[in-house]
This record gives structure tokens, C-alpha cells and sequence, in this order.
């Protein structure tokens, strides 16, 4: 059974996995390396395209900070504090039926507790896949998803993504 019809539960990753693709922000934290999922279909990549217009400002309080490379598919917040990528493949462990997570603003929200105590948040039933990357010091606050939820929710399209 799939994240789409069960609740998500809280899982422990891997350090290794954790920092796979996500790199620590550059001196001064004026920008954030993060590298960019696989090209996505194009119906995904528009969604994330109109996702990435309509990300908020803030989220925890951090600024927006620019990445590197930019891309319509990443976005970051306080440097690499606060890390999202759209159009990421679906994740194995979403096809898990015992993930819970969580629900804000009527997005569903898998979570996954990281090696290096911060968290993984993967979006479901919607049309494209985003991951949320949060450092051990922001992760204690799961508000920090409400603005990204409240965008995704206007951009992305509920439904069973096949990607």
C-alpha cells in the first residue's frame, strides 16, 4: 500500500543518506550549493516551476538564500538551513504501508528522522514530489512547514504522481 492511502509514520535515515545530495551553504551564507534532482517530466517541472514563483520569503525565520546552481526545482532558506527540492522521484519508503507523517494545510507530509538529527519531509498525494531538508537546529519546528505547505497546495495539483 502506498503513502496515499495510510497515514505517514516517522522513520530514522541513515546519515549517509541524509547528506547524499545536499551540500552545506557557501561562506557568509549568501547562497546555498544544492544540487537539483534529475529532470523531471515536463508536467512535474511546470508544477515545480509555478511551486518555486510562489515559495514564501521567509520559513523559520530565515531569509530566502539563492542557489547554486539555480534551478526552478530548489529553493533554500537560512543558506542550506532549510532545503527544498521539487520533482524528486517518488521515494521507496513512500511506498511503505506502515509511513505516518504528517498533514499541513491540507499537504500530506512523510517524515523521516535524519543521521544527523535533522529532518526529511517528502510531500504525497500531489502531482510532483518535494523534499524538504531541515538542519538538527530548525527541525524542532514543524510550523516551518505551514508557508511551504500553503504554496505547495496552490501550485502543485492533488493526485498520484506516476514519476
Amino acid at each position: 500500500m502506498s503513502l496515499h492511502r495510510r497515514p505517514l509514520r516517522v522513520l530514522a535515515m541513515p546519515a549517509a543518506l541524509a547528506v547524499s545530495v545536499l551540500a552545506a551553504c557557501s561562506p557568509g551564507g549568501a547562497e546555498a550549493r544544492v544540487e537539483p534532482p534529475p529532470p523531471p517530466p515536463s508536467d512535474v517541472a511546470g508544477f515545480c516551476a509555478a511551486l518555486h514563483e510562489e515559495l514564501p520569503e521567509t520559513v523559520a525565520g530565515l531569509a530566502r538564500t539563492r542557489t547554486e546552481p539555480e534551478s526552478d526545482l530548489t529553493a533554500s532558506w537560512g543558506g542550506s538551513a532549510i532545503v527544498l527540492r521539487c520533482g524528486i522521484a517518488q521515494p521507496p519508503r513512500m511506498r511503505d504501508p506502515k509511513q505516518e507523517g504528517v498533514h499541513v494545510n491540507g499537504v500530506a507530509w512523510m517524515l523521516e528522522k535524519l543521521g544527523d538529527d535533522g529532518f526529511r519531509f517528502t510531500t504525497g498525494m500531489r502531482l510532483a514530489y518535494t523534499e524538504v531538508r531541515v538542519d538538527k537546529e530548525h527541525a524542532t519546528d514543524a510550523g516551518m512547514l505551514v508557508g511551504l505547505s500553503t504554496a505547495i497546495a496552490a501550485t502543485v495539483p492533488e493526485g498520484i504522481s506516476s514519476y
